[in-house]
């Protein structure tokens, strides 16, 4: 078990313009309270990492005043004849406090440069033709599709905001996909191919953000 500081530090909120996904983000920045997964301190927030007893998967877990958060984290290539991957994570919290939770998308980052999120779908079925350009289908990635992430809640690019709630004694497990911005951003070797450096994703629970250090060679290649 490790320590993780509560630490105040400038985080990335990305809000959205137009419901395109390659429009032009504009980014708000603010001050919040985080626990960074994998950093020592005194705050009484604990690190750590565990297996998947079943999938051999590495999970890992941010403890703090009866609020437990653990993360997945996978990617896949594009596909569709377009370069580049989606990074995919999974979120879920434990709610052992006796109040209710709120939960919001916090974002992710690919060594400093921003991932957008992803406007996504469980089904393009009754989609518009027009908005069905602009937007990803769940049932079609293979990190959906092969079980490895849930598409019971998903954060989104096209939609307002979402605000999930965990009820005291209950859990929650959200997905969240982005865009890894990089144009070459798989590095292969013997051991296989994962991203390059370090990707960092963040979700907020009430009004701190926890967030999770995932070096590229420790995710798993759910699109296989």
């Amino acid at each position: 078990m490790r320590r993780a500081p509560a630490v105040s530090f400038e985080f990335i909120v990305l809000t959205f313009l137009a419901f395109a996904q390659n429009s032009t983000p504009t980014f708000k920045t603010e001050t919040a309270s985080a626990f960074v997964w994998g950093n020592d301190n005194r705050s009484g927030a604990m690190s750590s990492s565990i297996r998947d007893p079943v999938t051999g998967n590495e999970i890992h877990k941010l403890n703090h005043g009866g609020i437990e958060v653990s993360s997945r984290a996978g990617f896949e290539r594009v596909g569709s004849g377009e370069a580049g991957e989606f990074l995919n994570f999974a979120t879920t919290i434990i709610n052992n406090t006796d109040s209710e939770l709120s939960v919001r998308q916090g974002g992710a980052s690919v060594d400093g440069q921003v991932a957008l999120p992803l406007s996504v779908v469980r089904t393009k079925k009754g989609v518009s033709k027009k908005e069905r350009k602009q937007v990803w289908d769940l049932a079609r990635m293979h990190c959906f599709s092969n079980g490895f992430l849930p598409d019971d809640e998903f954060f989104s690019a096209n939609a307002a905001p979402k605000v999930f709630t965990v009820p005291p004694k209950r859990a929650l497990t959200v997905s969240f996909i982005a865009k890894d911005p990089r144009y070459y951003s798989i590095l292969c070797s013997v051991d296989g191919c994962y991203p390059k450096g370090t990707i960092r994703f963040a979700v907020m629970v009430n009004t701190t953000h926890f967030v999770f250090v995932w070096p590229g060679r420790t995710m798993v290649n759910c699109g296989r």
